[in-house]
């Protein structure tokens, strides 16, 4: 990668919206999480270079078992707006100016035994977006997840729509506090969206995007129920739509954007190495796709090399790169004028550069 395409992917304004927010705190962090609640012991280690090699994973139970345990640290409205604020802080070394973050309220106030209310939760994601966007200048809003694995017995198999009403509810109440779009998150494989339909049906009423996540560790039938089933605006990763060409001619015929997430792909094993990967394929064809880094302390990455990789692997230049940039803000859920204002910046940017 030549110097220009370096400076140009770290001096660009970005968006990403496929970030989540307890995945994106870093070992310092966790460490520190831990310290405070007396939970030390909880951990597999007690250093920083110990807790990134628990975050080297083997597959995606490991990954689930790793998440659950750092939200089990996030306990109290000041945990929640610390990694938020830090969060905010990550945004500005990478220049990235609008972030949709994920959060998964339910599991926080239900399955976790830590006395954190819905009003605590809000409470401390509110402070900590307004200190970053004071401090640093950076847009951030949220998508509530549903938790596929919180709504199925897998022994029984038997499906609860309880938290998905829950978590519904929930975002629809935190939508004056930065709530844009209800997600649907977690292992996909015997979790199929179609079961997901009733929580999604008033989201467009309620002026909330449906951004769920498939295509994933299920295949191109879980991208069809969540298009079909969730009338989905978006779709959390999608890669592996690849498996249809009926899918792909309909995901690039609606022009529904894809959040991809090349790295997380890698170590989760969705694909065996970036050449086989389903990025370049779609992008060739027309599909609108954006960038992300899903977990990044977690998966070692960030959203400057996901961006690097368009250049070293796929040989991207400085107008590819920015074409995918921009469909970051173009597919975001924020108010109008925000995005108004936000693609006015990138544009300026965009033109400048290009002379």
């Amino acid at each position: 990668m030549n110097q220009d395409i370096k400076t140009l992917i770290q001096s660009m304004p970005k968006a990403e919206l496929h970030v989540h927010l307890e995945g994106s705190t870093q070992p310092e962090t966790v460490l520190e999480l831990a310290q405070r609640h007396n939970k030390l012991d909880s951990l597999p280690a007690d250093d920083v270079a110990g807790i990134q090699q628990w975050f080297t994973f083997t597959d995606f139970p490991h990954f689930l078992e790793v998440y659950l345990s750092i939200q089990d640290l996030i306990r109290t409205p000041h945990d929640v707006e610390l990694i938020t604020y830090r969060f905010g802080e990550d945004m500005a070394r990478q220049n990235i100016r609008y972030r949709e973050a994920t959060v998964t309220p339910y599991i926080h106030i239900h399955e976790q035994e830590k006395g954190l209310a819905i009003e605590d939760l809000l409470d401390g994601l509110e402070a900590g977006r307004q200190r970053a966007k004071k401090d640093f200048g950076v847009e951030i809003r949220w998508v509530f997840d549903i938790s596929r694995q919180s709504s199925f017995i897998h022994s029984e198999g038997v499906y609860d729509p309880e938290p998905a009403d829950i978590t519904l509810a929930y975002a629809l109440m935190g939508r004056d506090k930065g709530v844009v779009a209800l997600g649907l998150g977690g292992y996909e494989v015997g979790t199929p969206p179609e079961h997901f339909a009733h929580a999604f049906e008033c989201i467009h009423q309620n002026g909330l995007l449906s951004v769920p996540h498939a295509g994933e560790t299920g295949g191109a039938e879980s991208v069809w129920g969540a298009v079909q089933a969730l009338d989905a605006d978006r779709i959390g990763h999608g890669v592996r739509a690849v498996e249809d060409p009926d899918l792909l001619e309909h995901l690039k015929e609606k022009q529904i954007p894809l959040e991809v997430n090349l790295t997380s792909n890698l170590c989760l094993h969705v694909f065996p190495d970036l050449v086989s990967h389903s990025f370049l394929q779609m992008d060739k064809m027309g599909l609108m796709l954006t960038l992300g880094s899903d977990d990044p302390p977690l998966f070692s990455t960030d959203l400057l090399r996901e961006y690097t990789i368009l250049a070293d692997v796929y040989g991207y230049g400085a107008e590819e790169i920015l074409r995918v940039a921009r469909n970051g803000f173009l597919a975001a859920g924020v108010e109008a004028d925000v995005k108004t204002s936000l693609l006015q910046e990138f544009d300026a940017f965009a033109s400048s550069y290009l002379g």
